[in-house]
């Protein structure tokens, strides 16, 4: 019995010695950036299965290429053979954990590993530094022809309200200064001739407009009230006008004028349609007993001073007429313009709100700046890391610090956005110290605002609190409000503001923003700006 137990415990021993997973790494010692290659190998019989890990990240290291695995066949066994680049871009020792492999369903796992990320170093005597350059701009999508598209259309309409009131005053002044009534009969009818519409199915229109004509030309020609009367009521007010101004009419041109009227009037409501050669008859019949009308009328000899206008006078009334209209015209097109923009502000502030309206269509220099590209960038030594929207420029601030304390200072690099004035202030500052020295931060945050009083700021508010960054680095944030005066305008502007001082044994890192108090968006600004603080060892 002891003898099986042994001889059993002998060949599983040797099972497990040919499943073993064997861990190697071509170097234990890379540059930031540059490829680990880790190498897993195991030897298998022909009908095991093996599953190597689909991994991102391994450890602290990250996977930039999985390669392929690799079979090689020795006798009846199978060397499987699997490599993956790894790579870390902070420099430090770092271990490579442990690999779970699966072989036929049990898990086996690798060796870990120790490797260590250098740092590449920067002969800065031979090298000239340069500034962070701004990001290079590219074409984006935006909603500016939406607002395009919406002007373009209310110009639109008002340009189509000036070209219809032109129309409709053009013909209003051309009927207007006619000589006579029964030059505006003979003129409207042959407009009328020209416009084809019962030769284009238009019958009832044409029949419409032929008796408009005609009664138009009785109520102003004979003075009866033509166009609210009916048919029979206008034949019978016709035969009395045509007694009493004496008006010598035949019973032909009565029933002709009857016959046509009659005939429109079936048309129009009875749906009636005549024939083409009836139509004709029609417009014939109408224009006679209109110049029949006209030559009935009693002649008056006019007072010179009451005369008519010659055509000269006519022309110049036209003009000014013209004239008056056309200033009508742009104040109605401007109007209906004006009226069309307000009605539309009207309807995104009711809908959106006011806010919405000032920041969208007027716009807003804050809110472009929260939706615009942003980028992540190390500023001065000690390294500060943060995410701003726009790349930090070098400033000189060093005459600003009194000349004890530029005394202490070994090297101190200052980066900034905008200035002390704009909607928006960022600034990020680092020292490092000739000999390792004891901060307090409390007075260095009082120090930061000494030099704003200096430079315009009155009524400040101070608050202070521990802060603590996300990696866990703790520092001092002060923030409060002050008003800030304009020298030239002598207006003033309440500022908010947030400070941040990190100490360290060799260095200090500063990070300060400024913007307009109640500015939303320069809130989230700031949010972002502070969330996004990474920090460096003095001396890394």
């Amino acid at each position: 019995m002891l003898r099986k137990i042994l001889i059993y415990l002998l060949f599983t021993t040797a099972v497990f010695a040919q499943q073993k997973v064997v861990t190697s790494i071509d170097t234990t010692k890379n540059k930031i950036g540059a490829e680990f290659k880790l190498t897993l190998k195991t030897s298998v019989d022909t009908l095991s299965k093996v599953v190597f890990p689909k991994l991102r990240t391994i450890g602290a290291l990250e996977v930039i290429q999985s390669y392929p695995v690799d079979t090689v066949k020795k006798d009846d066994r199978y060397e499987l053979i699997k490599k993956y680049g790894l790579t870390q871009f902070d420099s430090g020792r770092y271990t490579i954990p442990s690999i779970k492999i699966l072989i036929n369903n049990k898990e086996f796992l690798s060796d870990s590993i120790k490797v260590e990320v250098a740092n590449i170093q920067v002969d800065t005597l031979k090298q000239k530094m340069f500034d962070i350059k701004d990001i290079v701009k590219v074409q984006e999508s935006s909603d500016w022809w939406k607002y395009l598209l919406a002007i373009l259309l209310i110009l639109g309409i008002g340009a189509f309200i000036y070209w219809y009131t032109k129309i409709r005053q053009k013909k209003k002044i051309e009927e207007e200064v006619y000589k006579t009534p029964i030059e505006k009969a003979t003129s409207l009818l042959n407009t009328l001739e020209k416009k084809e519409l019962w030769q284009h199915g238009e019958v009832k229109a044409y029949y419409s407009e032929l008796t408009d004509i005609t009664r138009n030309y009785i109520e102003e020609a004979i003075e009866i009230p033509a166009m609210e009367s009916t048919t029979s009521e206008l034949i019978e007010g016709l035969k009395a006008a045509s007694q009493k101004k004496k008006m010598k009419l035949s019973q032909e041109t009565i029933d002709n004028l009857f016959t046509v009227l009659k005939q429109a009037d079936l048309v129009k409501f009875a749906k009636s349609k005549p024939l083409e050669f009836e139509i004709t008859e029609d417009r014939n019949k109408i224009q006679k007993a209109i110049l029949t009308l006209d030559e009935a009328i009693p002649v008056e000899v006019p007072i010179e001073e009451d005369s008519i206008l010659n055509e000269a006078q006519r022309q110049k009334q036209i003009q000014i007429m013209l004239k008056k209209k056309r200033n009508q015209r742009i104040a109605i097109a401007v109007g209906s313009v004006v009226f069309l923009l307000f009605a539309t502000t009207f309807f995104f502030v009711v809908t959106k709100g006011f806010n919405y309206v000032k920041d969208n269509i007027l716009g807003h220099p804050t809110k472009e700046l929260v939706e615009g590209e942003w980028v992540k960038s190390e500023y001065g030594n000690p390294g500060v890391v943060i995410e701003a929207p726009k790349v930090l420029k070098r400033i000189d601030l060093t005459k600003t610090l009194p000349k004890d304390g530029m005394a202490l200072i070994k090297e101190m690099q200052s980066f900034g956005y905008g200035s002390l004035l704009d909607n928006f202030y960022i600034m990020v500052s680092t020292m490092k110290f000739k000999q390792e020295t004891t901060l307090d931060l409390s007075k260095g945050i009082e120090s930061s605002l000494k030099i704003l009083e200096t430079q315009g700021a009155q009524n400040m508010i101070v608050k202070e609190e521990d802060f603590q960054t996300n990696s866990g680095i703790t520092g001092k944030k002060g923030y409060g409000t002050f008003t800030r005066i304009d020298g030239n305008s002598q207006s003033s502007t309440k500022m908010y503001y947030e400070i941040l001082l990190f100490g360290q044994a060799g260095g200090l890192q500063q990070i300060m923003i400024l913007h307009e108090e109640g500015d939303r968006y320069a809130t989230e600004l700031t949010d972002r700006v502070m969330n996004s603080v990474e920090l460096k060892l003095a001396g890394n």
